[in-house]
């Protein structure tokens, strides 16, 4: 008996293709700032989805940058980077999530801090040499944010008063 797919049918599968897909493509959020229990602290985290190739590891760079007088971004001179993490081994289907927070010295009297992630998101074969690689800053509206605080946290930014 042949497959029939009715326009309703049809609509479904065009709808959630560009939905599957989106849930595949790496995304970053900031999902810790500067809370209670993890003052002055930007905790972040990323996504990245697996590989057609088992062979090829995964590996995440978390990196803080802050927002200069000027509207521009900077890195931290100091204390706002992770160096590669190693989140596994890239599978078919699914992918792997890790994070990094960063505790800082609090912001001198009467200043704040606005800061967001940059994390690179690395996909390399056995002998380490680097098949893929992209970079993705900071955005809010993530599902999953284990280890955030408060629960479901998910923001673009982290701001952090004195």
């Amino acid at each position: 008996m042949p497959l029939r797919c009715t326009f309703a049918c049809a609509l479904a599968l065009l709808c959630a293709a560009p939905a599957a897909a989106a849930t595949r493509a790496p995304w970053a959020t900031v999902n810790v700032c500067d809370t209670a229990s993890n003052p002055d602290t930007v905790g972040i985290r990323g996504s990245m989805p697996g590989g057609v190739n088992g062979a090829t590891d995964m590996f995440i760079r978390f990196q803080v940058q802050y927002e200069r007088d000027d509207g521009s971004w900077r890195f931290l001179s100091s204390g706002g980077d992770s160096g590669f993490i190693d989140a596994g081994r890239a599978k078919a289907r699914g992918s792997r999530q890790a994070g990094h927070s960063f505790r800082l010295n609090p912001p001198p009297a009467g200043n704040v801090y606005t800061l967001r992630g940059l994390v690179t998101f690395e996909w390399r074969a056995k002998d380490g040499t680097v098949v893929r690689r992209t970079r993705k800053r900071t955005t809010a509206g993530h599902r999953s944010t284990a280890g955030a605080d408060p629960a479901g946290f998910s923001a673009a930014e982290c701001t952090i008063t004195a």
